[in-house]
């Protein structure tokens, strides 16, 4: 699409965008009210406990941003802070649980509202704990589905992903849909109820064992790498760690 039918296609546009606190999500939100100021809504989901909360990380965490410095100058501080009053409604909730833990009436009205989903909310670290890693990047995206499916107007969903999604492969990556559980070497599946109860019974053991917070962190991130270790050795694997013996990352 060219740019031009980009701003025709999101005005009068009711959008939700989520892991609002992010890079790309900052980027995409500035872009928006710079370029389609007549966009109807702007719902952002932000991790935190309340409306409120989630209002002042918006405020800290996004507008105060350098990044909205352009768009500052073009509109006037005023006139940002009118548009964003009218337009921007910061949402308490979480994609780690059902609903995205949104509060149901206001859930109800947005999945009536709702044109366009973009999901950008992710954990991106490379040492991340394999059952955080689960919780939010894949049963959250499988949560915003879910979730996608009740928005009675929906004409879009964009997932955003890494740029590791092609894991190590090279050159022209021609796109193509994914089978459910399929794999990037194409030569294995991937069973997310099976990976649930390995990350379950490691957490179990590692509480039968009176494993202090910090061995079970790193119990988890040393899952996430080597997850085909077997649970009697990964306890030795993260005393390995500890010891000093094993390589750090």
């Amino acid at each position: 699409m060219e740019p031009c039918c980009i701003n025709q296609f999101l005005e009068g546009k009711t959008i939700f965008i989520t892991g609002a606190t992010g890079y790309l999500a900052k980027v995409l939100t500035e872009k928006i009210l710079r370029v389609q100021p007549n966009v109807k809504k702007l719902y952002l989901l932000i991790k935190a406990p309340d409306t409120d909360s989630a209002k002042q990380r918006f405020n800290n965490e996004v507008i105060k941003t350098d990044l909205f410095r352009v768009v500052r100058e073009k509109l006037g501080a005023n006139n940002l802070h009118a548009l964003i009053e009218d337009k921007v409604f910061p949402v308490s909730g979480d994609i780690a649980y059902d609903n995205l833990a949104i509060n149901s009436e206001l859930k109800d009205d947005m999945c009536r509202e709702i044109d366009i989903i973009v999901n950008s909310a992710a954990t991106t670290r490379f040492d991340e704990r394999y059952d955080t890693a689960i919780r939010i990047n894949t049963l959250g995206a499988m949560n915003i589905v879910n979730f996608s499916k009740q928005c009675a107007k929906l004409k879009m969903l964009l997932h955003v992903s890494t740029a590791y999604v092609c894991g190590e492969k090279e050159g022209l990556i021609p796109e193509k849909p994914l089978n459910y559980g399929e794999m990037l070497n194409g030569s294995s599946h991937l069973d997310i109820e099976v990976e649930k109860k390995l990350v379950e019974e490691a957490l179990k053991d590692l509480q039968d064992r009176n494993a202090t917070e910090k061995e079970v962190t790193l119990a988890m991130r040393v899952l996430g790498k080597v997850k085909e270790l077997a649970l009697g050795n990964l306890w030795l694997v993260i005393r390995h760690f500890e010891s000093g013996e094993g390589c750090r990352s």
